[in-house]
């Protein structure tokens, strides 16, 4: 979506804003201006990239006062962190949704398949137009500011790792997988199923989807070969999760 577009959606006539008997905004409208802020923000960052957004230019769009957004975000650091942080609650989403999905799914369908289910989800959202932008933006300010570099770390990939590791100690549980330590195989995990598409798209080089399909459904080939325990388990657990007594989770 172009600069155009987003000058055309915010062009609207100004709406008054609902206030309490002491001046100030009600909360719901508070939280309507920092929603149309934090809309606004994104797309212009998406659209001009950090160094040429300001704050008075989203102020504009966003038909709010300059001294409300530098005393709601402070600086356009702060702005982008918020922009950051919601984009990555985004991108994580889907993931999660997977990851619950998988867990309640019929016992008759085999991990591998589970496997390139929620590899699928994470190819279709991380490796996006708009992951893609932020991701190229977090690498370029990493430096300047390393505390978006710490966000990204902390909101995006920990937590993207944990919610793969708990639905590792399910299938770990159900006896599907043999692993020592959940944490560990889930960013081995992450990292060759979706790692290699995500880093060529951030430094310009975007795979074809149908070429990331099956390189992620290689790597989940090769995981599976070293998480699958015994070689007698392999072919048994191509088919369906193995009927085991459950096992004790091991620890992370």
């Amino acid at each position: 979506m172009g600069l155009a577009a987003t000058k055309a959606r915010t062009a609207t006539p100004r709406r008054e804003v609902s206030k309490s008997r002491g001046g100030r905004p009600t909360k719901s409208a508070a939280i309507e201006r920092d929603q149309r802020l934090i809309e606004v923000a994104t797309r212009l960052f998406l659209d001009r990239g950090f160094d040429a957004t300001s704050l008075d230019a989203v102020a504009e769009a966003a038909r709010v006062s300059k001294p409300t957004v530098y005393a709601r975000y402070g600086d356009k650091r702060g702005l982008f962190t918020a922009v950051l942080r919601r984009e990555i609650s985004r991108w994580l989403a889907p993931l999660s949704a997977a990851a619950e999905t998988q867990l309640g799914s019929s016992s008759d369908i085999s991990v591998e398949q589970r496997l390139v289910e929620i590899g699928q989800e994470m190819l279709s959202f991380t490796c996006g137009p708009d992951a893609m932008a932020f991701s190229r933006m977090m690498t370029s300010q990493a430096i300047n500011f390393p505390d978006i570099a710490k966000l990204g770390m902390e909101e995006g990939w920990l937590k993207a790792v944990a919610t793969t590791a708990r639905f590792f100690d399910h299938l770990v549980a159900q006896g599907a997988l043999d692993l020592e330590n959940t944490n560990i195989a889930a960013e081995v995990f992450l990292d060759v199923v979706v790692g290699h598409t995500h880093r060529m798209a951030t430094f310009g080089t975007p795979m074809e989807i149908k070429a990331a399909e099956k390189r992620m459904r290689v790597a989940i080939k090769l995981f599976l070969a070293g998480a699958l325990g015994p070689a007698d388990r392999v072919q048994e657990t191509s088919k369906a999760p193995p009927k085991r007594a459950q096992r004790r989770r091991p620890s992370r």
